[in-house]
């Protein structure tokens, strides 16, 4: 009777005790909303390279902010920040429509979604970039952008 007795208390402690978060990375995420955070990157990353400000617009939060970490000649080193408004007027004056749609070799990955906050990491031939989103009143939302340059011998400041 008491190994019974027992066996009762470890199954109702098993079915009451919180599950642990899913882990960073986990695909046990649901699909529909992995697609539609990449698919807000990918308006992001494609909005720039064909000069559509109309879809990098859509693709960032008002109070968007994009940082990147610069070194100086002398070895200081500053964060440059730019607004949503900066990127949607870059955009419109034509953003990086120079590089040919053969070179840009656009990738996202999605890198967790949890409720309604999400990390993704993407990439072309010039940038790479950790971004955050935020589902906002429905829609997902660039937030913040943290990039650097590609490395390669051709990009010299």
């Amino acid at each position: 009777m008491g190994r019974l007795v027992c066996c009762f208390f470890l199954a109702l402690a098993m079915w009451t005790t919180p599950a642990a978060p899913a882990p960073v990375g986990s695909t046990s995420q649901v699909p529909d909303e992995l697609d539609r955070v990449a698919g807000v990157v990918r308006d992001y990353f494609e909005g720039w390279y064909s000069a559509d400000p109309e879809r990098m617009g859509r693709s960032l939060h008002p109070d968007m902010v994009k940082r990147y970490v610069d070194s100086l000649p002398d070895g200081r080193q500053v964060v440059h920040s730019v607004t949503r408004d900066l990127m949607v007027e870059m955009t419109r004056g034509g953003g990086g429509s120079k590089v040919p749609p053969d070179r840009r070799n656009i990738k996202v990955k999605v890198l967790e979604v949890s409720g309604d906050i999400a990390v993704a990491r993407a990439s072309s031939s010039e940038y790479l970039e950790y971004l955050s989103l935020a589902k906002c009143n429905g829609q997902w939302k660039i937030i913040n952008i943290l990039w650097r340059f590609q490395a390669s011998p051709a990009r010299t400041r």
